[in-house]
């Protein structure tokens, strides 16, 4: 499959840095949109395009890495203890997926609703999504680095 291999490489050890870099850059432009409503004209077309590569990036690193996983199980090359921190970190993965496409599907219908200078949302409603962006956004970095570290753990523990 075209998500497995890349000249005997794993695709996903090379595209896992693009989730690595563009899901915290998501959560932090977000949440500057978010608060920061006069810097919103300058910085939405850099929120819009982060809130559909971040999570096309989480997505992909997540597919590759059931590929890299199943690639691991049908060689055999994984102890017992090593499938249980790969489980647990492919259980993190699909979770900060689903958490990136919600910050992501979240950021764009703000920058949506906000992007014409005539669009102004009450600012309770405006409060009301700076707060869940700051929660999202937090919630998915937090998940972003147990998913790094549990397959740090995996590649360099010796399981």
């Amino acid at each position: 499959m075209v998500l497995d291999q890349v000249n005997g490489l794993p695709v996903h050890v090379l595209v896992l840095h693009a989730a690595v870099i563009f899901v915290p850059l998501l959560a932090l432009g977000a949440i500057v949109y978010g608060f920061a409503a006069s810097l919103r004209p300058r910085i939405g077309w850099a929120v819009a395009l982060l809130a559909v590569v971040a999570p096309v990036a989480a997505l992909i690193t997540k597919l590759s890495g059931t590929e890299f996983y199943n690639r691991l199980l049908s060689e055999q090359r994984v102890s017992d203890k090593g499938k249980e921190i790969l489980d647990g970190h492919m259980s993190n993965g699909t979770t900060t997926f689903w958490l990136a496409l919600a910050l992501g599907v979240l950021s764009l219908i703000l920058v949506v609703l906000t992007s014409r200078k005539s669009a102004a949302l009450p600012k309770l409603a405006d409060l009301g999504f700076a707060v869940v962006l700051l929660i999202l956004g937090g919630v998915t970095v937090w998940y972003l680095y147990q998913t790094g570290d549990s397959g740090a753990t995996a590649v360099w523990g010796t399981y």
